[in-house]
């Protein structure tokens, strides 16, 4: 049966969606169809990808028992760690439900791979809020600097380009692994492209042969046809409850790549003497190998939201970054919003678009690891999904947002349009800015 566009607009209009915010939405996805076509394109080659490592790694029904205990000899464990390195193009992989998110994975990879006396350098700029005190920026227990890791840092140029002079002059005797973060976090600065994160680590490696060079792949996966691996990065790290969890994981993280970097990591999770031997996988196998299966979709679902997010805001006065128009590198889109009054809407929109506590009305809160008051949308089945639709921003100046995810396109459409709904009824913007 054809539905026609009189029934549709009355289901958007049962479920708060005002004629005026689905009329300016579907204006702008019409612009939007051929670069949907060329997400798709990439989606196929990534699925593809999945799929002739899950028979390489010859994964059947077996892999899909739980191990207990010890969880020597688990199978399904095995095949999916073939999986992610054949996938990834590392030598080894480590992807552990142990591993209880992304920052857990990176600090894991640069405790396990960093010595006394050495040095981390970011090249990028500062990373994520949330390795502040993993780096010891900030001070806190267990931290590197606790350890006798000191810190170097080359910010990027005002251009967003790489200060390669500041780099040459970071890099020293003591510096050890170079952490390059591909997403933007909480940064107003571009997502790195695996092109451009190529050509840096060619500068660094011509600078410092045996130096190790980490990638923070969050939010990066599957949404070009390389992968960081590729282009000459020793380890690439990442939660398994963005990208490549594909919505069905319901926690984990993984590091793959140089052998020796991954079995530093396993000794390191584990205990030495035993790293990849235990660690059982409690049942989750199948989740963890089934969303890796979906993840290239559901990735693609994520960006088509962010882009339609941009050209959505954007000619309505706010500054988007990547803007309307940028090749994407990730799944987050930022969103200055200007105002914490239309910062608040807008997570509240995301909120009240979800299929999980729809009812409830986000906050800002001082939420641990960050300096400011946070205000967070995350109605997902997963408690901390960024592959489900969810967006959030610290309460500061310029109050941006950033959106993310989106296990399918048509309800993250409808998220993204209840929070423009919301903006809308708070009179942040006109019904005339809509026509």
């Amino acid at each position: 049966m054809k539905i026609s566009d009189e029934v549709m607009n009355e289901m958007y209009k049962s479920m708060g969606i005002s004629e005026a915010v689905r009329a300016y939405g579907q204006k702008t996805l019409e612009k939007l169809e051929e670069r949907f076509r060329e997400i798709d394109r990439v989606t196929e080659f990534n699925q593809l990808k999945v799929l002739r490592a899950m028979q390489a790694a010859k994964v059947d029904a077996e892999c899909f028992n739980a191990s207990s205990g010890y969880g020597y000899d688990d199978i399904g464990r095995e095949k999916i760690e073939r999986v992610y390195a054949e996938c990834f193009h590392g030598e080894d992989a480590l992807v552990r439900p142990q591993i209880t998110c992304g920052t857990h994975a990176l600090s894991l990879a640069l405790m396990s791979n960093l010595r006394p006396g050495q040095e981390l350098l970011s090249p990028v700029g500062k990373p994520y809020d949330t390795l502040d005190e993993v780096i010891g920026i900030r001070p806190s227990q267990g931290s590197l600097a606790e350890y006798g890791i000191s810190y170097a840092q080359a910010d990027l140029l005002p251009n967003g380009d790489f200060d390669y002079d500041e780099i040459r002059r970071k890099i020293n005797d003591k510096t050890h692994l170079v952490t390059i973060q591909r997403s933007k976090g909480y940064a107003v600065r571009p997502t790195l492209s695996v092109e451009k994160i190529g050509e840096l680590i060619s500068i660094i490696k011509g600078i410092k042969p045996d130096v190790i060079v980490m990638v923070d792949n969050c939010y990066g996966e599957f949404v070009e046809d390389r992968e960081p691996l590729e282009v000459g990065a020793d380890m690439i790290v990442g939660s398994l409850i963005k990208n490549p969890g594909g919505g069905m994981a319901p926690i984990g993280g993984y590091i793959v790549g140089k052998k020796e970097c991954v079995l530093n990591a396993a000794h390191r999770l584990t205990s030495p003497g035993l790293g990849k031997e235990v660690g059982a996988t409690l049942g989750m196998n199948r989740s963890f190998l089934q969303g890796f299966f979906l993840a290239p979709v559901i990735t693609s679902n994520a960006l088509k939201s962010s882009i339609f997010a941009a050209n959505l805001y954007e000619p309505l006065g706010f500054p988007c970054l990547p803007n309307a128009t940028e090749e994407r590198f990730d799944i987050i889109q930022a969103i200055t919003l200007k105002k914490p009054e239309t910062l608040i809407a807008f997570c509240s929109g995301i909120q009240a678009g979800s299929p999980v506590d729809s009812y409830v009305t986000p906050e800002p809160w001082d939420m641990p690891g960050y300096d400011d008051q946070v205000i967070m949308a995350a109605g997902a089945f997963v408690q901390g999904s960024s592959i489900e639709l969810s967006a959030d921003g610290p309460l500061r100046e310029p109050y941006a947002v950033y959106l993310q995810g989106g296990l399918t396109w048509p309800s993250a459409k409808f998220g993204i349009l209840y929070s423009l709904q919301k903006l809308y009824e708070a009179n942040l913007v006109s019904r005339d800015s809509l026509c």
